[in-house]
């Protein structure tokens, strides 16, 4: 029961990732704001409290940045505080960039990246309220990123600087927060939602086994999100985990690599060599999903 007693809301959290992560957080004791769009948020909440657990379910759009208000107050005055924020809340729209429309640009950087956004920056003046107050604060934010957003994926565009300002806004939030006793952490999962299973790509990955361990189950990644919304994290921010089936991983972001310097300004025919010495130097970048 790592979460006994906190108060975690979860955002997108009627199916795929996001029930299983209220379902978890719910059994390790936490009372759970389950927010979507429609109706599966109450079924999430059926779910819990016909285990034992303690759940309250909100309806609204997270983008939205009087919601996304109103969602942080839901938590506080249902339960008495919030103590976490898990941003999962996220569509897709692939399409080859020639193709994309600005309505599939606009909708997902609105839900998936704003939809972060929103709620974190309501929760966050929350939390900062209390430490003004003199009230302890072990809060704790996991986002939701993904590797097409870390390494980028062809056919996603929209998503994957979606997902990439999401892993920048996570270590950005968590050097502003620390002061205030927040944590911020991002996961990139891969696992079998709604979602990824409607990917044509991503099919034949997506299938359940016939037996043996299900490493796409998104219940796998849960355990790291709980445990991440738990008091016993605290040491640890600004990080993106990479997690899939038994598998966690730390994501190791842009780092200052090989320099030259010239001591004043470049020539443009200069440029040229040095660039070139300059790769031949620096480690070879990830591969890019299906690149």
């Amino acid at each position: 029961m790592i979460c006994r007693d906190r108060v975690v809301v979860v955002t997108g959290a009627g199916q795929g990732l996001g029930r299983a992560h209220a379902l978890a957080l719910a059994d390790e004791g936490a009372a759970v704001v389950v927010n979507d769009l429609g109706a599966a948020a109450e079924k999430v909440v059926e779910e819990i409290t016909a285990r034992g657990g303690t759940a309250v379910a909100d309806l609204g759009d997270v983008s939205d940045w009087g919601y996304a208000e109103a969602l942080v107050r839901r938590a506080v005055v249902e339960f008495g505080a919030l103590h976490a924020l898990v941003n999962n809340a996220g569509v897709n729209r692939d399409r080859m960039l020639v193709s994309m429309t600005e309505a599939d640009w606009d909708l997902v950087l609105r839900v998936d990246l704003k939809g972060h956004a929103a709620p974190l920056r309501h929760a966050a003046a929350y939390w900062r309220e209390c430490a003004k107050e003199g009230r302890p604060v072990a809060a704790r934010v996991v986002n939701t990123s993904s590797g097409a957003g870390l390494m980028g994926s062809v056919g996603q565009a929209n998503y994957g600087a979606a997902k990439a300002g999401i892993a920048a806004l996570t270590v950005i939030a968590a050097a502003e927060l620390s002061r205030y006793g927040v944590t911020v952490n991002a996961i990139a999962p891969s696992a079998r939602t709604p979602m990824t299973s409607a990917v044509p790509a991503f099919a034949d990955r997506m299938r359940p086994p016939a037996t043996g361990f299900d490493a796409m189950h998104p219940a796998n990644v849960s355990p790291l999100v709980t445990w991440l919304a738990s008091t016993d994290s605290g040491d640890v921010t600004g990080r993106v985990f990479e997690v899939e089936g038994g598998l966690i991983s730390i994501a190791d972001g842009w780092q200052h690599g090989p320099r030259v310097e010239r001591g004043r300004r470049w020539k443009a025919s200069e440029v040229g060599a040095a660039v070139r010495e300059l790769m031949e130097r620096a480690v070879d970048p990830a591969a890019v999903y299906g690149g």
